[in-house]
């Protein structure tokens, strides 16, 4: 099987060299069908199949390894550990648990050192052309539906020009890093032939002995699939792409102050890509011409949009607990009762997480979790659960992470309530967060109110009441009539009178 090396190495000879096929095969050795297979492609999105996990035999010790290592870093240089003293003092402390060869623990603790340490090969020319880009992360602090939160933002920035483009999200993981740069490149209709990154380690999994880096999976299939370059900055020189530094400051100072006030961020990002256009309506620091103008040699020089979407996403295997919950990034999720203590995969983009069987079909989903968010309930199922058994609902584990004002109603009805209000709070999970439904309780339960009716008409009342009322139009053929009030039948009676026909 090739590699994903052997692969992008075919790529390259077909796309930069403009190889044939068969000089491509005589070239790489590889059968003339498997490189057609791979020139051919466009998709590189990651198919969802099952994987096996490689294990190294030097696994259960590394995180030995790194803590020694790490601590290195404060001591005299010629008291710090070196491969060999590692591998002995390993033998020493495992015994006959250690069968590792000293070659695997020298070429890891090798890798290792150029991690903390960094290294002084290569350099980042000062010079980039047009059609060159750099990205980096920017902090922030944004309110979304008025929670205010700590977030982030890609910058991406083009030293040619000097435009560039920003997008908000709540983490830096790897699914943030390229949702931002694809929203860019379907913005621009463009991808920019070489992007210049530091070692974030979404990206870089170790730094090679010849100043190369070993990416991750994610990063090498999305690359591929857009065909662009990537380079590097040797490490903690992030000076080495000062544009886009620079980039991220400025767009802090000027697209994000005040502290932007939205509602839905997706809407925002896309009112962020608007604004980001705007502002090359000026002149560029130094050529006295419009940014603008210079962007678009720039996205001349570009690569065009690949024409398959690529799928963003990461695919994890995980078990539910004895509740029906699943942990995913150190947060926990709701599934389902019935999916208690069976294996699941958490499926996950930069705004949404889902659940999937075995066969890969969506059993639950929800929104991402970040920050000091540590758990997301859909209390649906888990209503049902209890509705079912409305006597037992006190022994099923999560009836104690009800909030307490529910707790209280339901310990204080019949069998025959209980079921009648499990149905109305699971009728409101599954239109509005059930916050929104103990706001109806509270609201009752203080007017001396328990009736179920009136608990969910006042839920009713706070959910649905907003809609607007649209204006009633009055149709142009229908007549306007007048009406003629005559009183002098009213005097006539009061003096007495008859009133005439």
């Amino acid at each position: 099987m090739l590699t994903m090396a052997d692969i992008k190495y075919i790529k390259d000879l077909s796309d930069k060299k403009g190889l044939s096929l068969r000089e491509i095969s005589r070239t790489t050795g590889f059968n003339f069908r498997t490189v057609k297979k791979y020139v051919d492609r466009e998709d590189w999105s990651e198919p969802l199949t099952r994987k096996n996990k490689s294990i190294s035999v030097l696994d259960p010790f590394v995180k030995t390894i790194d803590e020694w290592l790490e601590a290195d870093f404060n001591a005299p240089r010629k008291q710090r550990h070196s491969a060999k003293r590692i591998y002995n003092r390993l033998k020493r402390l495992c015994k006959d648990d250690f069968t590792v060869s000293y070659r695997t623990v020298a070429r890891y603790v090798a890798e290792k050192k150029r991690q903390i340490y960094g290294s002084n090969e290569g350099f980042i020319p000062l010079y980039h052309p047009a059609g060159e880009a750099q990205l980096d992360f920017g902090m922030a602090e944004f309110v979304e539906n008025g929670n205010r939160y700590e977030g982030c933002y890609v910058a991406m920035s083009f030293p040619y020009s000097n435009g560039g483009y920003i997008q908000a999200y709540k983490g830096t993981n790897i699914e943030c890093l390229l949702r931002g740069m694809q929203d860019i490149f379907n913005h621009m209709g463009q991808v920019p032939t070489c992007i210049w990154f530091d070692n974030d380690k979404a990206i870089v999994k170790k730094i090679l002995t010849n100043g190369e880096r070993e990416v991750t999976n994610a990063f090498n299939r999305f690359r591929m699939h857009y065909g662009f370059e990537s380079n590097f900055c040797n490490p903690d020189s992030g000076h080495e792409k000062g544009h886009v530094e620079n980039k991220v400051g400025y767009s802090r100072r000027n697209m994000l102050v005040p502290v932007p006030e939205f509602k839905d961020l997706q809407k925002f990002n896309k009112s962020l890509l608007t604004e980001c256009d705007e502002d090359m309506q000026r002149n560029h620091y130094s050529k006295d011409v419009l940014i603008a103008i210079l962007f678009e040699q720039d996205k001349k020089a570009m690569r065009p949009l690949p024409r398959t979407e690529y799928e963003i996403y990461r695919l994890e295997k995980v078990k539910a607990d004895k509740y029906g919950k699943v942990n995913f990034d150190n947060r926990k999720y709701s599934v389902s009762p019935e999916h208690a203590q069976r294996e699941l995969f958490m499926k996950a983009d930069a705004f949404t997480v889902w659940v999937l069987d075995e066969q890969y079909h969506v059993v639950q989903f929800h929104n991402r979790l970040y920050g000091n968010q540590k758990e997301s309930m859909k209390w649906e199922p888990y209503l049902i659960l209890m509705g079912n058994r409305p006597n037992a609902i006190k022994y099923t584990g999560f009836f104690n992470e009800l909030p307490q004002t529910l707790q209280d109603y339901l310990s204080e009805c019949d069998y025959e309530q209980k079921k009648a209000a499990l149905r109305i709070m699971k009728k409101m999970v599954a239109n509005s967060e059930l916050d929104t439904a103990v706001k109806a309780f509270n609201f009752c339960i203080q007017k001396g109110v328990r009736d179920l009716d009136s608990i969910w008409a006042s839920y009713y009342s706070t959910v649905f009441s907003h809609a607007p009322i649209p204006d009633m139009v009055v149709k142009d053929e229908i007549p306007c009539l007048s009406y003629g009030v005559d009183n002098s039948i009213y005097d006539s009676l009061l003096e007495g009178g008859i009133p005439h026909a």
